[in-house]
């Protein structure tokens, strides 16, 4: 009969292990480790996040009792003070290279966005996640409360996060994206809180397409009336901006302004810089930036990104980054699988069966079948 590993064995196999070795030497994250890997707190976390586990001596309970199966892993047990020792002493940055890595492979699986055009679509948006001010006084925020903020690009192509920024519960939103290195070509998605007609241009000029909401109090001018047509287009204009800014009043981009009214009659206006797409489509395009909202209450839900295992700011980092790479980890799994997973179940069943010894393969495309049985797992029955 054939033997498998554990399913969680089977799920660390995603993350090659002289990948990650040679990664942890590039981040020198081993430098005087005392018996502790890299590998094994990155076994930890991972364990913290798919095993739901609430602390550090849950970690520790947990990989403990199961210290045999962590033998084939290549990974020693983990004591709660060296672990905690561990997230805040050693580079986030590893995870997030780890992170980057493990896109690019579950990026090669996803399937294509439901839109007819062939240019990426993105969505950005960020999460404020509440701390204690108490407990982590370096996450400024304000006088009686902390906060960290996750600034999030989600690819629409397999719906996965493709890339993420943590920063405290401060900055401003607009400032972040203002860094992103967006592909030429690629149309983000984002709501008002973007608005910035400057970095509009700048997205224009670099070939990078946008849809967002216009702000009310915008001054524009017309500069043509487009026919309206699909379905809850009220009226298509191409338009400049008005502002403040030299650059953009000396040479102002066409873009486009949209009324649209929805089946339940909530009225929009949108703005894009795509003149080329239906009026229709750059309603629906916006109505798909519901995703990257679904994306941040699915990973709150189901993975350890509200409570913390360290007070820290690496250790903060850490547990973060690791919950991305979870969520990479499961949308590879439902890709890969011929059954149509949610999220929370998958989760809820991966928790059940972290350490069976089962085909993860064929578990994930039949779960409620029962495994095979060979003849070493028959158990003698008792004579009368």
């Amino acid at each position: 009969m054939q033997r498998f590993c554990s399913v969680f064995h089977q799920i660390l196999k995603l993350i090659p292990r002289t990948e990650f070795q040679q990664l942890a030497d590039q981040h020198g994250s081993d430098r005087r480790s005392k018996g502790f890997s890299s590998w094994s707190q990155f076994v930890a976390m991972i364990f913290c996040q798919l095993g739901r586990a609430q602390s550090l001596r849950e970690i520790e309970q947990g990989l403990a009792s199961a210290e045999g199966r962590l033998q084939q892993l290549g990974a020693g047990s983990a004591k709660r003070t060296t672990l905690a020792y561990a997230n805040a002493h050693r580079p986030w940055q590893l995870y997030q290279s780890v992170f980057e890595r493990l896109f690019a492979r579950c990026q090669a699986l996803a399937p294509g966005h439901k839109f007819r055009f062939r240019s990426p679509l993105l969505s950005l948006d960020s999460s404020t996640i509440d701390l204690c001010a108490a407990m982590f006084d370096w996450a400024k925020f304000r006088k009686t409360k902390g906060a960290v903020k996750l600034h999030l690009l989600l690819d629409h192509d397999g719906h996965l996060p493709r890339y993420a920024v943590i920063t405290d519960g401060k900055t401003v939103d607009l400032d972040v994206a203002r860094r992103l290195e967006l592909p030429p070509g690629s149309i983000v998605v984002f709501d008002r809180g973007y608005n910035d007609y400057l970095w509009f241009t700048e997205l224009t000029l670099f070939d990078v397409g946008f849809v967002t909401r216009m702000k009310d109090n915008s001054r524009y001018e017309v500069v043509e009336n487009k026919v309206a047509r699909g379905k809850g287009v009220l009226r298509d204009q191409i338009i400049t901006i008005k502002t403040h800014h030299s650059r953009v009043d000396k040479e102002p981009v066409h873009l486009r302004r949209i009324e649209f009214v929805d089946d339940q009659g909530q009225a929009y206006v949108f703005l894009t810089n795509r003149l080329d797409l239906a009026a229709a489509t750059i309603a629906e395009i916006y109505h798909q930036r519901w995703q990257i909202e679904s994306f941040f209450k699915a990973i709150k839900q189901n993975l350890r990104i509200k409570t913390f295992v360290g007070t820290s700011e690496n250790a903060l980092h850490i547990q973060i980054w690791t919950a991305l790479i979870a969520i990479l980890m499961l949308r590879f799994l439902q890709l890969s699988s011929r059954w149509k997973w949610s999220l929370s179940n998958l989760v809820a069943m991966i928790r059940l069966n972290l350490f069976t010894y089962r085909d993860l393969n064929k578990w994930l495309d039949e779960p409620f079948t029962p495994p095979d049985v060979g003849p070493a797992d028959l158990q003698l029955s008792l004579a009368v």
